[in-house]
């Protein structure tokens, strides 16, 4: 097929909590406002799939729930994920003609294997790869950058592969660096950064984005990604990688699900969370509850040592609950005809949570978190209308 008629493809890659999916959401509204069709495909390496979850209530994906391919339990750069992949593009080509598929890896994801995927492809072509980088990440862990390199250098004297050479060789491969929330750093410190990243590819392009805001018809342009500034650099990493390619969960992470009916207790989830989010747990996020706002469906999204509580929607147990609801006597009959499909003892509520870290330190954080659900004697408290302490921020954004 003629390059010029083939479908543009961008990958946006980057390291657990790098904010990813936060662009995605924005690309995905900014392509309805301004009728730009599109396809997606998002990869969690989780059984969970919350990136799906969370795309797919996007506006433009409920209107066309087909547009959308999630590819879950699974890193995409593996193998197994390649063979995913390829049937994705083919259905979403099959039903649509998009002027863009956008792909947002997983954060354990190696571009390479991506990169070998699309240079021959006969129906699409790659026109860009994102890497996101997550401008207080590179501050606490690596001095603002400038240990990042060093560290890189050290793992190669010492013939060693950990979550540093992964993210070093996402910056490699991509067209394009994005820094992002470089609003809540020092002031000043952001061209410092740059300057400190920069040799590790001084090909690609930097931008800072905040809050996911990245003109869409910024990445529309046609020019296909350069292959050959990175054959020397695949021809390196490959007989390195071969083992870590058959892997779904390289690089010394491990992956944790927690699924409960009972809701946290603010306090002392509070207090797990300042005791362990900077022991390497690098990324955790899903959908739960908490005993002191018990209407609320709200999302975890934690990143490195921070965390943000969003606001979803509300649980429909909640709504039928509150006595101000509002609605009309038919709309709370529909409420509670769906309810009966729900076997949870609380109805619909619930929580599922997915928690990445070091295989050394994941299982103490998840064990932590466990032992933030409510004993039975709290779920009687709170039955009983007890207020249980709530330290977390009263203002919660909504997700729109």
């Amino acid at each position: 097929m003629n390059s010029s008629k083939k479908k543009p493809v961008i990958i946006l890659n980057g390291f657990l909590g790098s904010g990813k999916t936060t662009l995605f959401r924005n690309l995905l509204t900014q392509s309805k406002k301004k009728n730009i069709p599109i396809c997606a495909i998002v990869n969690d390496m989780s059984e969970l799939d919350v990136d799906g979850e969370l795309l797919a209530s996007n506006e433009v994906i409920e209107e066309n729930k087909s547009i959308l391919k999630s590819i879950h339990s699974c890193v995409l750069s593996s193998k197994k994920g390649i063979q995913k992949l390829d049937i994705a593009i083919k259905k979403l080509l099959l039903k649509h003609d998009p002027k863009l598929i956008i792909i947002e890896t997983s954060g354990s994801c190696h571009p390479m294997p991506l990169i070998e995927y699309f240079k021959n492809h006969s129906k699409v072509r790659l026109t860009k790869v994102f890497a996101l980088v997550d401008a207080l990440m590179l501050m606490h862990d690596y001095e603002y950058g400038k240990n990042l390199f060093p560290i890189m250098q050290n793992n190669l004297a010492q013939n060693k592969r950990d979550t540093v050479n992964l993210l070093v060789e996402q910056i490699m491969f991509c067209s394009h660096l994005i820094i992002t929330k470089a609003d809540r750093i020092e002031e000043g410190k952001l061209p410092y950064i740059a300057e400190q990243i920069r040799p590790i590819n001084p090909y690609a392009s930097i931008y800072s984005v905040n809050f996911g805001k990245l003109d869409i018809e910024s990445i529309l342009d046609s020019q296909e990604y350069d292959f050959n500034k990175i054959n020397k650099l695949i021809e390196e990493l490959k007989p390195v990688l071969e083992s870590q390619l058959e892997d779904d969960k390289p690089y010394n992470l491990a992956t944790r699900v927690i699924k409960d009916e009972r809701p946290f207790h603010p306090q002392r989830l509070w207090e797990i969370c300042n005791k362990y989010l900077d022991q390497r747990i690098y990324r955790s996020k899903g959908f739960f509850w908490l005993a002191s706002r018990d209407k609320h469906l709200l999302l975890w999204n934690q990143a490195a040592g921070g965390i943000n509580l969003e606001l979803i929607g509300s649980w429909r147990s909640g709504i039928i609950e509150d006595k101000e609801h509002g609605l009309l006597e038919m709309e709370i009959k529909l409420l509670k005809e769906r309810l009966k499909k729900e076997s949870g003892h609380f109805g619909d509520r619930h929580c599922d949570l997915t928690v990445i870290g070091d295989e050394n330190q994941v299982d103490r954080f998840t064990d932590a978190l466990k032992s933030c659900f409510l004993t039975n004697h709290e779920i009687e408290l709170w039955k009983n209308g007890y207020e249980f302490p709530d330290p977390w921020p009263k203002n919660i954004v909504r997700i729109n």
